[in-house]
């Protein structure tokens, strides 16, 4: 958590509102494996990180509400009792959905005025969305005292991406980035919201992200469609969820689907037993085969589940060329972001600026590289 990035919000709150804000740093995520499992009901294993977001906030006696995000230079004000959602794409529904969901609640919040700003890298695939929800109702139920318990505010997060933001999202990102645990990955349960936090020793090894600084246009539709290939799926097997499937259930349809969907789902089925594997390799300290499912779990996003594209490849090929990375895959919705990579320490740079040379050489385009320490949950900054 930076300091620096504390300091700039607190000073700018009380340059602009004259008064103290509450502060709550609120992080983004990483995804070890289990990517698309989550609206599925099946198993993730994320890990909140260093990186995410300081929001100051307070109460306001102006009569409306200010929302200004720093990093963006963009000033949002609006009332309470009269606020619809901002164009698609825009930063403040974020904040409006958060806003909405708790009064659809019954619960009675004043005006307040809010600051944010992160150093969560732009388009990495690390959910600022989810960090920013989740700091917004982190600050107004400690603001208000709504008495929102964790999990409430979680919910309450992913419903304000579904309904003012448009993005049928799963639990996982505002899960990770509300409950992390310092040196701990969570094995979430996607369907009883239940987890057990591994403690995580990467012994000689670290976790090393690579962005591709690319987003196709694609993700979001492509996104949805893939949700609902895998729902209508679920239909036809005549379960709640791919969660509930085995890859013979899958077979007994396989002449009532198109193949494209049979492999997405069958990725499914694949990914979520990848997730159970890679817990019990954690648990004994066997990095080697950690490595061996990411790089299989790339391999399924790629190929099967198709949301990978041409700079993430490269990327995992420059990985599996290098006996000092275990593993590599693409992290988040896809088409563009990051890779995850577990590499030996010693030799991380090392990989880092041959894979960014690679990288240039081929797409006449830099990617950026970050080291990142598995860090604690949604929380006020004292």
């Amino acid at each position: 958590m930076s300091v620096a990035l504390i300091h700039e919000v607190k000073k700018t709150f009380i340059e602009k509102f004259k008064t103290d804000p509450l502060l709550v740093f609120s992080p983004g995520r990483i995804n070890i494996i289990g990517e698309h499992t989550d609206y599925n009901d099946g198993f993730v294993f994320p890990a909140a990180v260093d990186k995410g977001i300081v929001a100051g906030i307070q109460k306001s006696d102006s009569g409306s509400c200010t929302a200004i995000a720093l990093d963006l230079g963009s000033t949002a004000k609006f009332e309470l009792n009269k606020f619809q959602p901002s164009k698609v794409g825009s930063w403040e529904n974020y904040v409006f959905g958060v806003v909405a969901e708790i009064q659809n609640r019954n619960k009675v919040i004043g005006d307040f005025n809010i600051i944010f700003k992160g150093n969560i890298p732009k388009g990495a695939g690390m959910s600022s969305s989810a960090a920013l929800e989740n700091s917004v109702v982190f600050g107004l139920n400690e603001l208000f005292e709504l008495g929102f318990s964790k999990e409430d505010m979680v919910l309450i997060s992913q419903k304000a991406e579904h309904n003012y933001v448009g993005v049928n999202c799963g639990i996982m990102d505002q899960y990770a980035s509300m409950f992390g645990i310092k040196n701990h990955a969570l094995h979430l349960d996607c369907r009883t919201l239940k987890f057990k936090s591994y403690k995580i020793d990467f012994k000689d090894h670290q976790l090393m992200l690579i962005n591709t600084n690319v987003k196709h246009s694609l993700s979001d539709s492509a996104y949805n469609d893939r949700r609902s290939a895998c729902e209508s799926i679920s239909e036809l097997l005549g379960i709640k969820a791919l969660r509930d499937a085995t890859e013979a259930d899958l077979e007994t349809v396989i002449d009532k689907v198109i193949p494209a969907n049979y492999q997405k789902a069958l990725y499914i089925i694949q990914e979520n037993a990848r997730t159970l594997k890679a817990a019990k390799a954690i648990e004994k300290g066997d990095l080697d085969t950690l490595g061996s499912l990411i790089y299989q779990s790339h391999d399924g996003l790629s190929n099967q589940y198709k949301v990978s594209c041409n700079e993430l490849d490269f990327l995992v090929k420059q990985a599996k060329k290098n006996k000092h990375v275990l593993g590599a895959r693409m992290m988040g919705g896809g088409f563009g972001g990051c890779t995850i990579n577990l590499v030996n320490k010693k030799e991380a740079n090392t990989f880092g600026e041959i894979a960014s040379t690679a990288y240039k050489k081929m797409f006449n385009k830099e990617c950026s590289v970050y080291y990142i320490q598995l860090s604690t949950g949604t929380h006020i900054v004292k």
